[in-house]
């Protein structure tokens, strides 16, 4: 039992190895979304903090549009990417079919990628961002739940 509980984990595992790619990919995007809200607060002079003004002229502003934009889509992140990455680990320990678990893993991140691009880069009306999300959304909840089952 132990040694195949020390195997799943290995890096020598297909799955492990693509989990591991994608949630470091999944990582620098959640990165990306803090630079992203940064280059937005300076190009509209947003700031939220007195100390961030870049003159005295300016006011402190909470409510630019673009800028809450962002800010929402890094949530989104938030809300969608951690659920993933607790999802997808388990998931790993169940020893998944390796092109199912790949394909997930893949499936998911993209989705991710594509939701920040229709939301918060080049806005496209909806379904575009709906349709990323539930691509997103849809197979963390099949990992989660097929560990679920696994465990009952």
């Amino acid at each position: 039992m132990a040694k195949a509980v020390v195997d799943l984990l290995s890096t020598e595992n297909p799955v492990l190895k693509a989990y591991l790619f994608w949630s470091a990919v999944l990582v620098l995007k959640m990165l990306f979304m803090s630079l992203l809200t940064a280059m937005q607060r300076f190009r509209t002079k947003t700031f939220a903090n007195p100390e961030d003004l870049p003159s005295k002229k300016l006011k402190v502003k909470f409510d630019d549009p673009d800028v809450e934009r962002v800010r929402r889509a890094h949530r989104n992140d938030l809300e969608n990417i951690l659920p993933f990455f607790a999802a997808g680990f388990l998931y790993c320990l169940i020893n998944p079919e390796p092109w199912i678990a790949i394909n997930l893993f893949r499936l998911v991140a993209v989705a991710r990628i594509a939701h920040t691009l229709v939301y918060a880069v080049v806005v496209i009306p909806q379904p575009a961002r709906a349709l990323a999300f539930f691509f997103g959304l849809l197979p963390t909840a099949y990992m989660a739940v097929r560990v679920v089952l696994f465990c009952l």
